[in-house]
């Protein structure tokens, strides 16, 4: 199981207390130390769609100036921003398998982790 995110993320803090408190080992992917790659991204992008990680609530999206944002019109579009500005994944994303969840929800981990 991979947990992939940025360690100062109170978002991330909160899953990853939760899955150490629940007993379920994780690796973690630290987006700032490690970045992602497209291949990853795309595989993500076969499963969610890029719209279901793009996080367009996220400061660093807001930051983004107008004119880019509207460039951001298909997957193949977004992976470079994706990529340089890794902040704007919603995190955490966690992997198991072929369970693939953006951001934190308990009941989702609850029924996925402990079943």
């Amino acid at each position: 199981m991979k947990l992939y995110g940025i360690p100062n993320c109170d978002t991330v803090k909160k899953a990853q207390t939760w899955l150490k408190n629940n007993h379920v080992d994780f690796e973690f992917h630290d987006f700032k130390k490690e970045g992602i790659s497209a291949k990853k991204l795309q595989e993500w992008d076969k499963k969610a769609g890029y719209e279901a990680f793009l996080n367009k609530k996220s400061t660093t999206w807001k930051d983004v100036d107008e004119a880019t944002k509207e460039t951001i019109t298909s997957f193949d579009k977004a992976v470079p921003l994706l990529q340089e500005k890794t902040s704007m994944i919603k995190r955490p994303v966690i992997e198991d398998g072929k369970f693939l969840f953006f951001g934190f929800d308990e009941k989702v981990y609850r029924e996925h982790f402990l079943k």
